[in-house]
């Protein structure tokens, strides 16, 4: 498994991710996606994997962004902001291959083997 962990550094559920792959010593990739950001190619691996940008964008947090983006109907313009701006996505952002979930999916992690 090659497995990237996508996430922002005060995050809980980034660190419990974190923690659930120590335990069953897999070894992994964390990237503060705050700083670093994910390249092109990896983002639209992710998008593709998770079933498009709204299930990629965090509708919880208070940002002005995330207010206008709820009435935007245009993807790309979508796919834009979050991609400039990763502090929009939902984390962790667990990345395995061409396989990727967004939050805490420990269920889904069982199956990549």
């Amino acid at each position: 498994m090659n497995v990237q962990i996508f996430g922002k550094s005060k995050c809980f559920d980034t660190r419990k991710a974190e923690r659930w792959f120590k335990e069953r010593r897999i070894a992994f990739q964390s990237v503060d996606v705050i700083r670093f950001g994910m390249a092109p190619r990896e983002f639209d691996s992710v998008l593709k994997a998770v079933g498009g940008i709204d299930n990629l964008i965090d509708w919880n947090i208070k940002h002005p962004d995330i207010d206008l983006m709820k009435y935007m109907d245009d993807k790309i313009a979508k796919e834009d902001k979050v991609y400039d701006n990763p502090k929009l996505m939902k984390t962790p952002v667990v990345r395995n291959g061409k396989q990727a979930t967004v939050g805490y999916c420990p269920d889904v992690w069982e199956t990549w083997k």
